[in-house]
């Protein structure tokens, strides 16, 4: 039963009830409704852009007082690598004579410029008349841009295999401007039949000419015995 003191609009045989209420701002586009105007024609006349448009800007202020807190990770920059390569070889000349020759199973590229080898490395050093001269492995290698630097980690050896000398370390950089290698890790040297132990070392980079800051002791080696 209608009341006499409201207002209807029928439609099609409905009935929908019309409403008095002032307009309160221009962003609230679907509660403009004038005095005396049926719910159904105002909407209807509504303008699809202008819906779509208000229909976000309320779904967007749904999102914010819905009071949850926002997860910032997802905005942080991207670190990760930026390329990937497999079974890598990187040449470096020295006067168009190729000195030195890195090769890797794996080589992780980032924006900065930076390389990283996660599943090892090797470098091999020529001479003049590129005879290999020394040898260089690692676990795992990594390339700095800025300073252009090699490191190697975990177990890292060098043999010079003009000399017969053997280094072993967990830690060991190349820097191939000054061509030269050194450590502040603990370090293990072979020369022939003797071992020296100590800790921090700098050599040139085909390990001839080396010193050894902190000897711990030296032994000569047993039989079966090397690195």
């Amino acid at each position: 039963m209608l009341d006499r003191g409201d207002s209807y609009f029928g439609y099609k045989g409905l009935i929908f009830p019309t409403y008095k209420i002032k307009r309160q701002s221009k962003k609230a586009a679907f509660f403009y409704v004038l005095d005396d105007l049926p719910i159904f024609p105002i909407f209807a006349a509504m303008s699809l852009k202008g819906s779509i448009k208000y229909v976000i800007q309320l779904l967007l202020l749904g999102i914010l007082s819905c009071g949850e807190e926002v997860d910032t990770s997802i905005l942080e920059t991207y670190k990760g690598p930026v390329g990937l390569a497999f079974d890598v070889e990187l040449f470096h000349s020295d006067s168009t004579i190729i000195r030195t020759h890195v090769k890797a199973k794996k080589q992780m590229e980032f924006a900065t410029g930076d390389l990283e080898f996660p599943e090892g490395i090797d470098i091999s050093f020529f001479d003049k008349e590129g005879n290999t001269t020394t040898t260089m492995r690692a676990d795992k290698g990594f390339f700095d841009k800025t300073k252009n630097i090699y490191r190697g980690e975990g177990d890292v050896r060098v043999h010079n295999t003009e000399k017969d000398q053997k280094l072993s370390s967990e830690e060991l950089f190349w820097d191939p401007n000054a061509k030269k290698i050194y450590t502040e890790k603990f370090v293990t040297i072979q020369e022939k039949e003797t071992i020296f132990n100590g800790t921090g070392m700098e050599s040139d980079d085909r390990f001839s000419e080396y010193k050894l800051f902190k000897v711990t002791n030296s032994r000569t080696i047993l039989p079966g015995e090397g690195i």
